[in-house]
């Protein structure tokens, strides 16, 4: 896996136990942060990359909806949310104009439909059952993950309904899955000052819990770059690991990069690229119980998502078709988020890969391993 001369014993030791296929405990997982080179983690998450899932790398097909970016919150972070009050420059669509977003894919070979947007008093959780009813009627095969924690967290206790009560509502409209977003940081100490409004550790974990019981797979997310230390991110990671180890309902983990442009955090700096990709390794090695690691290439662009790769890393999400506007405005390299799926297998390729199109749970749909270009571009 690894050659382990010249490096300290602590190193040694957990690197040990990597090769053993244990699992490293929060002291081991600071130690990394504070003093193992990018070299090293990157060697031991692409270890268990490959102990997991081989040279296989997963996209899908799919396409976002994005309902509206007023909001009631006021992250410092955000750059895409305009508050209620002052919501001239946001958008709110309708549920025609959505289902009109969904039929321009008629006959393309989509699986997936992401609905996120801002937390819009108006739109509750009636409305959003309509939406869910809308697209399944016109296209049933269609699989919707939609709404982050704090939008359900929101629109349930407007409702006056338990977090079970209102997701069981949502599935009987038609709800398959849940992403990950608003996780940011758990730590309250950190959340205060970044997000103090909006649903807390406990509140998104429950939410998560709950629909893992109910037969609802969902994703996990973590902010990290800006105002947080290796301390919180490690605290956060347990939490979720911890969960995965009572429900295994969590297909992965994204890191999400802080970008800071124009929010009330743009006086804090970026990661570098080298910490990011020791971000995506550690993580990679902490969370022995998340079957994937995704890295979100709208955010982190796409030549920095495949080096992601070689450390950890075995999704990059999907097509995206340029209809997600969070990252962009947010001062992502990808300012019109969109790949073909030649373009997503060539990119897995040129990093001697092995492109898998899967759907959101992860079937298999088509590997690509001998495939030179998209059989038909017209449906890419």
């Amino acid at each position: 896996m690894i050659t382990t001369t010249d490096i300290s014993p602590e190193l040694k030791a957990i690197a040990d136990k990597v090769s053993a296929g244990h699992r490293i405990s929060d002291e081991d997982c600071l130690y990394l942060f504070e003093h193992a080179s990018l070299g090293f983690v990157g060697s031991l998450a692409n270890a268990i990359k490959e102990r997991l899932h081989g040279d296989k790398v997963f996209f899908n097909r799919n396409f976002h909806i994005e309902p509206t970016n007023v909001c009631v919150f006021s992250c410092n972070f955000c750059s895409y949310s305009r508050l209620y009050a002052k919501r001239e420059d946001g958008w709110e669509l309708s549920i025609d104009q959505m289902l009109h977003m969904v039929k321009q894919y008629d006959g393309k070979p989509i699986t997936e439909v992401h609905i996120v947007g801002g937390v819009h008093p108006k739109m509750d959780l009636q409305f959003f059952a309509d939406l869910l009813k809308a697209i399944k009627a016109h296209r049933p095969d269609l699989h919707i993950k939609a709404f982050t924690a704090v939008e359900y967290d929101y629109m349930f206790r407007k409702a006056k309904v338990s977090v079970e009560e209102g997701l069981k509502f949502l599935i009987e409209a038609g709800l398959d899955s849940i992403p990950g977003g608003g996780a940011e940081i758990f730590h309250p100490e950190i959340r205060e000052k970044i997000c103090a409004d909006k649903v807390d550790a406990d509140g998104w974990l429950l939410i998560h819990e709950t629909a893992h019981k109910l037969g609802l797979p969902s994703n996990a997310t973590m902010l990290y770059g800006h105002i947080e230390k290796f301390e919180h991110r490690i605290d956060h990671m347990r939490w979720l690991r911890e969960l995965q180890d009572r429900t295994k309902g969590f297909n992965t983990f994204i890191p999400l990069k802080f970008r800071n442009k124009d929010n009330d955090m743009s006086n804090v700096p970026e990661t570098s690229v080298v910490e990011d990709m020791k971000m995506y390794a550690i993580a990679r090695i902490y969370l022995d119980n998340f079957p994937h690691l995704k890295a979100y290439w709208p955010m982190l662009g796409r030549q920095n998502a495949q080096l992601t790769l070689s450390f950890g890393v075995d999704d990059i999400d999907g097509t995206i078709d340029d209809t997600t506007k969070i990252y962009s405005m947010a001062g992502s390299e990808e300012q019109n988020p969109a790949m073909s799926t030649t373009e997503l297998v060539n990119l897995i390729k040129q990093v001697k890969r092995v492109p898998v199109e899967r759907d959101t749970v992860y079937n298999e749909i088509k590997n690509y391993s001998g495939t030179v270009n998209e059989p038909n571009p017209a449906l890419n």
